[in-house]
């Protein structure tokens, strides 16, 4: 289905949903690690700004998908699809260690979010008539 306000198909906007859902997510606790850090006494300072600098500059990077792929920007698909990829076996070594509340969505996300990405109707979108690269362009 193709919003005719928009001219974006549903999947896209699942999609672009999902990624900034898990930047946001990311973001934010990449700002609690951050602010757990300057306000408590980690055994590591310097690993510990550094794993809440990763999680903001993840969370900051999946959000600039979600906008590619909301504007449905052909970049935005291969970031998108990979990070996806990345979730699965993160969410599996959720599950595998007892940690289903956090695990179980993250793969569903992580699912939900791939076949959205590679579905027929993204792919027309992001690619142009045919999926090929090269048939419409730079963008």
């Amino acid at each position: 289905m193709i919003s005719h306000v928009t001219g974006r198909p549903a999947t896209l906007t699942v999609a672009a949903v999902v990624l900034a859902a898990e930047g946001l997510l990311a973001l934010a606790l990449g700002c609690y690690a951050g602010i757990g850090t300057l306000v408590g006494q980690p055994a590591d300072m310097s690993t510990a700004l550094a794993e809440a600098a990763l999680g903001v500059l993840i969370g900051a990077g999946l959000l600039w998908v979600a906008w590619g792929v909301w504007q449905i920007e052909r970049w935005s698909r291969g970031p998108g699809v990979v990070t996806q990829i990345f979730a699965l076996p993160v969410s599996f070594s959720l599950i595998g260690g007892g940690q289903y509340a956090y695990g179980v969505p993250l793969v569903v996300a992580a699912v939900v979010g791939l076949v959205a990405l590679l579905a027929p109707k993204s792919t027309e979108a992001l690619m142009g008539e045919g999926g090929s690269a090269g048939s419409r362009g730079p963008r």
